[in-house]
């Protein structure tokens, strides 16, 4: 049977600009499969209905090195990567000695086997009973610029920590949380400033609870809030 032709005037059409834009888009969505999604680099594309935002190969690799670096003096070390496959994937990749341990919504992760936990902010102590304070170093990169979702991870991170005190706690958040990421965790932002791969347009921070002295460019000079 002969297929009924649509009338032409029924088809939406796409303005000259709206189809270069979308153009664009879809090639940059191909550059980025081919960045993210190979199994060198253990990524995976980006899903932005998760509020994905990958951070860019220089912040990845910058954050591995201070977490590296903070571990080579302690024995049976062990971080909590919360939200942040980034970092997860990169010191898997750059330092395979560390024990890292990613706990993420996006089941696609669940291709690290016993190194991945599902994570879902909304239940912030739903988590085995192993990994409570199982954790020296509790890096994290809540999902939402909330302060309800700040809170939560934050509550996950003292959960995961062995001391809240004394473990190092790493957060990558928006400069507009500085007030809650204080108050939550006693944590200052760093002169360093983590860049997104899509070059997102709120102003990103590190915040640590340590002074990392001369690396990251260490704390910004005014202290607490």
């Amino acid at each position: 049977m002969e297929e009924e032709k649509e009338d032409d005037d029924d088809v939406p059409r796409l303005s000259s600009h709206a189809l270069q834009a979308l153009q664009e888009y879809m090639l940059e969505q191909r550059g980025q499969e081919g960045e993210g999604d190979g199994e060198e680099s253990g990524m995976v594309t980006e899903d932005w209905r998760m509020s994905q935002f990958w951070y860019d190969a220089s912040t990845s690799a910058c954050l591995a090195a201070e977490i590296h670096h903070v571990s080579a003096s302690q024995p049976q070390f062990r971080v909590a990567c919360i939200a942040c496959p980034s970092i997860f994937v990169e010191l898997k990749k750059s330092f395979p000695g560390v024990s890292a341990h990613l706990f993420e919504y996006d089941h696609r992760f669940g291709k690290y086997g016993s190194d991945f936990t599902f994570y879902d902010y909304n239940q912030p102590l739903d988590l085995p009973q192993q990994h409570a304070q199982g954790f020296d170093t509790v890096v994290a990169d809540p999902p939402y610029l909330s302060k309800e979702c700040f809170e939560k991870t934050a509550q996950t991170m003292k959960h995961l920590a062995k001391d809240p005190q004394s473990s190092q706690l790493l957060v990558l958040t928006g400069a507009v949380q500085r007030e809650v990421v204080w108050l939550s965790l006693g944590a200052q932002p760093c002169v360093f400033r983590p860049v997104h791969r899509n070059k997102l347009g709120n102003e990103f921070m590190l915040f640590t609870n340590y002074d990392p002295v001369d690396r990251l460019g260490g704390w910004e000079s005014t202290k607490g809030l």
